[in-house]
């Protein structure tokens, strides 16, 4: 594992990132990120840390979430992963189906969905999903 590598300093991090290095240590403390650290207690950054340093990054600054928010789209970033893996070593399809809906469940409830919230609605007539200004699947006249 070659991307777990720790090769870069905070300095080095940074400047790649396009951060100050004390947006990183803020990253440190809020256990986002935890570099590795030389007997001399200098952090050292590896790929994995660098790339997921640039999803937060992108969180903040792209799609203007507060700290909350970065933890919160990490978690579930964390969870999909784990789910796609979980789905790829099922022996079924009936298995990898069953795995898919309890995690949904779980994320959408860490997302504070009530249960059955969430479950989509068919109108009447040709059983296309309704749409906002459609009504059984055709536009509304006014």
């Amino acid at each position: 594992m070659y991307d777990r590598e720790p090769l870069y300093v905070i300095s080095v991090a940074a400047r790649l990132l396009g951060m100050h290095a004390q947006t990183l240590r803020k990253y440190e403390r809020e256990r986002f990120i935890e570099p590795s650290r030389t007997k001399g207690r200098l952090r050292l950054y590896s790929a994995e840390d660098i790339e997921r340093l640039r999803q937060i990054k992108h969180l903040v600054e792209d799609r203007g979430l507060n700290l909350a928010g970065v933890e919160l789209a990490l978690t579930l970033s964390e969870r999909l992963r784990e789910l796609r893996g979980a789905v790829r070593e099922a022996r079924s399809a009936e298995e990898a189906g069953a795995r898919l809906e309890r995690e949904l469940d779980q994320l959408l409830a860490l997302l504070g969905v009530p249960e059955g919230a969430w479950a989509p609605t068919f109108p009447s007539g040709n059983g296309a999903a309704g749409r906002p200004g459609e009504r059984d699947g055709k536009p509304e006249t006014r």
